[in-house]
C-alpha cells in the first residue's frame, strides 16, 4: 500500500476525523473518496456472466478482452466457444488452447465468462512449500480470515510440478459444460517457473460463480499455462487482496436470456473442474 501525504482544509479534516469516530479509518474514507473521484473501483470483483450459464452451454462472446482489461488487470475466464483457458495477468489477456498453444489474445477476442479485479494486494510474503494442491489451498487459507467476503492470490515462484487442463471447443452445438470436461486436454510440467492467478468466492456465491479456489498458471515465459488440476511447489512469493465490492455483467444476447438457468449446476461444475483425462506431458 503506498503512503499519500497532502493538506486539506482544517475544515474538512475536523469532518474527516469525525466520519472516523463511526468506526471506519481515516485512511479507508479518504480511499473510498479518491476511488469515486477517479472512478476507479477498489477491491472490486468484475465478473461476466455466471458459471450456471456456461455449465448450460451458454459459450457465446459477451464482452471483448479489450473491455474486460478496463475493469481489471488480473483474472480468468474463458474464450467464446470454450475456446481455451484464459489467464489474465498484469494487464494482458492471455490463452491457453486445448493444444497446448499459449498466446496473447487480441483486444476484439470474446469471452462468455471472465472474473476480473484490478489487483492491489494487502499481503505481501513468503510461505513454505507445498506437496500438493491441498497443502497449497490450507497455506493460502491461512491469510484469508473471513469465508463472506472474496479474495485474489497471485502465487510467483517455482513448481516442482505442476498438472493442468485446457477445454477446447465442443462438437456439438452447446454441448453442456459437463460433456465438454470429459474430453479436455491436460498437460504436465516440472521444474517450471510461473504464475498462480487465483480467487477464491464463498459458498453462497455458488449460484452465480465458482465457490472455493480456482487457479490458473502460467509460465514465466509464457509457453505453457492452464486451470490448475495439481501441483508441487517450492517456496513461493504470496500476495492476496481482499475483494469486498461484485460487480456482476450479465449478457444481453438471446441464448442467455430465453435459458433456463434456475437449476442448481454446482455438482456439474464441481465435474468440470475436475481431471478426466490422459496427462500429456510437455
Amino acid at each position: 500500500m503506498a503512503t499519500l501525504n497532502c493538506n486539506v482544509p482544517s475544515s474538512l479534516m475536523g469532518d474527516l476525523t469525525r466520519a472516523a469516530t463511526g468506526g471506519e479509518s481515516l485512511s479507508h474514507i479518504v480511499t473510498a473518496a479518491l476511488s469515486q473521484y477517479l472512478n476507479k473501483p477498489i477491491h472490486t470483483l468484475f465478473q461476466v456472466s455466471t458459471s450456471g450459464a456456461l455449465v448450460a452451454g451458454i459459450y457465446s462472446g459477451a464482452v471483448s478482452s479489450g473491455l474486460i482489461l478496463q475493469h481489471g488487470d488480473f483474472g480468468l475466464g474463458t474464450f467464446e466457444n470454450l475456446d481455451g483457458e484464459m489467464v489474465v495477468l498484469d494487464g494482458r489477456v492471455y490463452r491457453v488452447q486445448g493444444n497446448g498453444m499459449v498466446s496473447e489474445a487480441p483486444a476484439d477476442a470474446t469471452a462468455p465468462f471472465a472474473v476480473v479485479t484490478t489487483f492491489s494486494p494487502e499481503v505481501d510474503l513468503e510461505i513454505a512449500p507445498a506437496d500438493t494442491l491441498k497443502v497449497l489451498n490450507a497455506r493460502c487459507d491461512a491469510f484469508r480470515p473471513s469465508n463472506n467476503i472474496f479474495y485474489a492470490f497471485r502465487l510467483d515462484g517455482r513448481f516442482h510440478d505442476v498438472r493442468t487442463r485446457a477445454v477446447s471447443p465442443p462438437k456439438g452445438s452447446h454441448d453442456r459444460l459437463v460433456d465438454v470436461a470429459q474430453v479436455q486436454a491436460e498437460f504436465g510440467f516440472s521444474e517450471i517457473e510461473g504464475t498462480l492467478v487465483g480467487l477464491w468466492s464463498p459458498g453462497f456465491s455458488s449460484a452465480f460463480s465458482i465457490p472455493g479456489y480456482h487457479f490458473h498458471f502460467l509460465s514465466d515465459d509464457r509457453l505453457h499455462g492452464g486451470h490448475l488440476l495439481e501441483c508441487s511447489t517450492g517456496t513461493l512469493r504470496l500476495r492476496r487482496e481482499e475483494l469486498t465490492n461484485f460487480h456482476l455483467a450479465l449478457p444481453e444476447n438471446e441464448l442467455f436470456l430465453k435459458a433456463d438457468l434456475s437449476k442448481n449446476a454446482s455438482d456439474e461444475l464441481a465435474y468440470a473442474e475436475e481431471a478426466h483425462s490422459r496427462v500429456k506431458i510437455r
